[in-house]
């Protein structure tokens, strides 16, 4: 933030606080800050606000100067999903602005102010849609009703169109000149609010170019890791290589005398992974000189309580349960034992498997922290931090370091990748406990090394499938005893595969059971959890069915699907299957399904609805003699509803698609004795640019509420190929990575 912007939101800050909130006099106050018009949202609904109408927060801003500058806070931390740019771009349609006056500023992290800061789940979008569209339409009507002010004419004759209000007999006046006069009109009444029709969209569902994008082109742009800060130090922090291995002794001392390091000493954890585990802290001039030292380190481990997770035993024990059931029955629906034995259907059972996978951010976890002590108690805390929550720390370093609230500062950061994985909290408790210790501010960079030994991984697991279709090839019955991992008796993120899971949610007959394993890995949520290994099940094994039926697969779906409903409950956040079809369709459609492919090639197709979202793909391959596999083309019909950053929408599908398939091909996590086996790229691959295929994305631009599209173009990428494999060799795939079934790419 500059500090002209950082200036006046102080002040807008101090001002608001003396005016109790009031949101009429929120408004009227805006008018004298900076000579132009500030708007902003509360986060309470009527309800929620006092009799007066007093109370409520504040979230985004939107400022508009004399100059006619329209700066517009972005309160949501931006990943490489695109909410910097795609939020404003709501807000700038609504207000009628060219794009091109608009300057978009990072918000501070101050939840009194903006409320809940974090992103994930692809949840950003629809969360926000109707409050930034309300945002940008009560400007416009303040500032039509301005112009209608000064240039004496019918407000209804009026329009706000590039950045200015104009009449149809050509005379003018631009936001700039109104912004004053604007902040003291009444504030429109939400419910009277009309919005645009997608036809009258002059910025969304355009290709915007990123916000910061010639920024990160240049190596301007500031992530996390670039922070730099005067006099200050740097460290590494060295945990057990098993969870949960307390220290029994460290050269310390010898660490000390190396060549760049101001001090070394131990940290005592709390033994919960997602706070402070035991360490040695190595603290010096540069990231280099403590990286270089820590080599160097001897550290005995007491190993007595760590983990001694075995995938080998966990996949030994998964496999022994394959076509058993489970104790713990979650879904009892009609009567599938009678189909099966049914001697006019057909059945047919399978065993499905999936590793656990690292986040493998680009951007090592990192936080730079300042521990201030103050005179009587009154200590203080500033982080510069990238973190999908940012604000989530406070509280918690509030406790743990008895330090108030109102004096811990979080700065946030732009991320270089999370996918879920910096929604942990660990080494930002890491940072402020060793910059306490050495009373400087601290920059903690973990190694590539450290990221993948010590993430939260996706969960791997194991599923038995069976099904049976009956003498029409109809599918009648399906059944799954899923095999997941749980910790402290409760399943881990992405560990579940629940009633409501496709296909039977349109089924007579199903029966689900689980089967738990307890491990002390730490998992957490990974791109699309639980739909990310869900899909390669499901959608692989349906198209097994298929075959089996005789049937083509797009139809076999179709009929699944049956007639254009909602799920339960029937809202925008449930499966439709209209849509589905129509993506299925479209999917199918653009990819040539159908035709006829050279010896070697296949065709495969998959569906799936996660995140609110109904994405279907079909992956085009060839396998030669030598099992190496290209994937020649993947195309992707999508409906998140109406698009508002086209070439945002575009890179999320893409990169979600490359994410999926680079992670299919030759990814996987293993551990023994509690060790995670795989230290860096070389034992985890990563897909390179010449095995990347051409992604060839069609949207369907539905009237719904949009949704996001960070997770959901994922999941069907799995299957699509997986069952394109199989036309192109006969040979099923049912476990993950291929690198195990002997491909390569």
């Amino acid at each position: 933030m500059s500090r002209v912007h950082d200036e006046t939101f102080r002040a807008l800050q101090a001002d608001v606080a003396e005016l109790g909130m009031n949101r009429r006099g929120f408004f009227k106050l805006a008018a004298v800050v900076g000579g132009g018009l500030v708007l902003g949202t509360r986060l309470t609904t009527a309800a929620e606000t006092d009799a007066d109408g007093s109370g409520g927060q504040l979230n985004t801003f939107v400022h508009i100067a004399s100059d006619g500058t329209i700066t517009i806070y972005a309160p949501r931390p931006e990943m490489g999903q695109g909410i910097k740019t795609a939020l404003p771009m709501i807000i700038a349609e609504e207000l009628g602005a060219r794009w091109e006056d608009v300057n978009v500023v990072t918000a501070p992290v101050d939840s009194a102010s903006f409320g809940g800061q974090g992103a994930g789940g692809s949840t950003t979008i629809p969360r926000e849609w109707n409050r930034m569209r309300q945002l940008g339409a009560s400007a416009r009507e303040m500032l039509i009703d301005a112009g209608a002010t000064v240039m004496e004419l019918p407000r209804d004759e009026l329009v706000a169109a590039d950045s200015t209000v104009r009449h149809g007999s050509g005379r003018f006046m631009t936001f700039g000149q109104l912004a004053g006069l604007a902040a003291k009109q009444s504030v429109p009444d939400p419910d009277g609010l009309v919005f645009k029709s997608r036809d009258e969209y002059t910025i969304l569902g355009k290709s915007m170019t990123g916000v910061d994008n010639l920024e990160i082109a240049t190596g301007a742009a500031l992530f996390g890791i670039d922070t730099r800060l005067p006099n200050m130090l740097y460290a590494a922090y060295q945990k057990c290589p098993a969870i949960g291995g307390r220290i029994r002794s460290a050269n310390v001392e010898e660490i000390k005398t190396l060549p760049g390091v101001v001090d070394a000493f131990v940290l005592r954890g709390n033994d919960d992974p997602r706070q402070l585990l035991d360490g040695v802290a190595v603290v010096g001039t540069s990231t280099w000189a403590v990286f270089e030292a820590r080599k160097r380190l001897q550290i005995e481990w007491d190993e007595r309580r760590a983990s001694k997770d075995s995938w080998a035993q966990i996949k030994a024990r998964a496999e022994s349960l394959y076509g058993q059931r489970g104790r713990d029955v979650t879904l009892d629906k009609g009567n599938v034992d009678d189909v099966f034995r049914d001697n006019k259907n057909t059945t047919l059972a399978a065993f499905y498997e999936y590793p656990f996978v690292a986040h493998l951010c680009m951007e090592p976890m990192n936080c730079t922290a300042h521990y201030r002590r103050g005179e009587r108690s009154k200590d203080s805390i500033e982080l510069w931090l990238p973190h999908q929550f940012p604000g989530s720390s406070i509280p918690l370093l509030s406790r743990e370091f008895n330090v108030a609230e109102e004096r811990i500062t979080v700065h946030q950061t732009r991320m270089g990748g999370s996918f879920g994985r910096r929604v942990f909290s660990e080494y930002v408790l890491e940072a402020v406990t060793i910059s306490e210790r050495v009373n400087a501010p601290v920059k903690l960079t973990w190694s590539r090394e450290d990221d993948m030994r010590h993430d939260f991984f996706r969960v791997g697991g194991f599923q038995s499938i069976k099904g049976a279709v009956d003498p029409s090839g109809k599918l009648v019955a399906f059944e799954n005893h899923f095999v997941g991992m749980q910790t402290g008796g409760r399943p881990v993120s992405g560990s579940s595969f629940g009633p409501k899971q496709f296909p039977l949610q349109n089924l007579d007959d199903g029966f689900v059971s689980r089967t738990m394993f307890g491990i002390n890995t730490p998992c957490g949520p990974w791109r699309a959890p639980g739909s990310n290994t869900n899909a390669f099940v499901v959608q692989s094994f349906l198209s097994e069915m298929a075959h089996v039926a005789g049937r083509d697969y797009v139809e076999f779906l179709l009929e699944i699907l049956g007639e254009p409903r909602w799920f339960e409950p029937a809202n925008v956040q449930s499966l439709n299957t209209g849509r589905a079809a129509d993506v299925i369709r479209l999917a199918a459609e653009k990819s040539g399904w159908g035709r006829e492919m050279p010896v070697g090639s296949g065709l495969g197709l998959a569906f799936y609805f996660c995140h609110a979202a109904h994405v279907a793909e079909v992956a085009e391959v060839s396998v030669d003699a030598n099992k190496k596999l290209t994937v020649h083309r993947v195309t992707a019909a999508v409906d998140v509803g109406p698009i508002v950053n086209m070439s945002g929408a575009l890179s999320q599908v893409e990169g979600s698609i490359i994410d999926g398939l680079s992670t299919m091909v030759g990814q996987k996590i293993t551990m023994e004795e509690g060790r995670v086996q795989q230290t860096n790229f070389h034992q985890y691959p990563v897909l390179r640019m010449p095995a990347a295929p051409p992604v060839d994305v069609h949207f369907i631009q539905s009237d719904y509420t949009p949704t996001g599209l960070g997770e959901p173009a994922l999941p069907p990428l799995a299957p699509a190929v997986g069952n394109a494999i199989f036309a192109a060799t006969g040979e099923r795939v049912r476990k993950m990575p291929l690198t195990e079934l002997g491909f390569s790419v």
